[in-house]
């Protein structure tokens, strides 16, 4: 399980004084317990595994905007500090998919599902999410998901 793995690695960094690798992974815990917090009146509870991914790729999404915005706002050292942020989160979560992988999918609901136009994209996608949400970027995915379909 991957919430396990998360409390080794904290383990870890503090035995070996990594001090920024413990300051992510502390970042990640506490997002996962806010994230647990939520789900108790939830009347149905994904597997922990769905659920520390989810969070996951959330916190990565919003480290990749981040760094963008203080690379063109000229603040580098913001930037690497969010890099090594980014690059903690994505040692957690499971391997993506190829571009080539990924097109490939979409192709394959593409054709279950009768998609034809761009209209069916909505479909589709929550197809794609449904099946592959934990491997693959929706993100870089939904603009695959709209050239297939255009």
């Amino acid at each position: 399980m991957i919430r396990e793995q998360l409390k080794s690695a904290q383990i870890e960094a503090m035995k070996g004084g990594d001090k920024e690798r413990l300051a992510a992974v502390r970042l990640i815990l506490a997002k996962l317990k806010d994230r647990d917090i939520e789900l108790r009146t939830a009347s149905n509870v994904p597997d922990d595994d769905t659920v520390v991914v989810d969070v996951l790729q959330k916190m990565a999404k919003q480290r990749r905007e981040s760094i963008e915005m203080f690379k063109s706002g000229g603040r580098d050292e913001l930037a690497a500090k969010e890099q090594g942020e980014l690059a903690v989160i994505d040692s957690f979560l499971p391997a993506q998919l190829s571009e080539d992988e990924t097109k490939a999918a979409i192709e394959a609901i593409k054709t279950e599902v009768g998609a034809a136009s761009v209209k069916d994209m909505g479909r589709v996608m929550a197809v794609l999410k449904e099946r592959h949400g934990s491997v693959i970027d929706m993100s870089k995915a939904s603009g695959l998901v709209k050239a297939a379909l255009g």
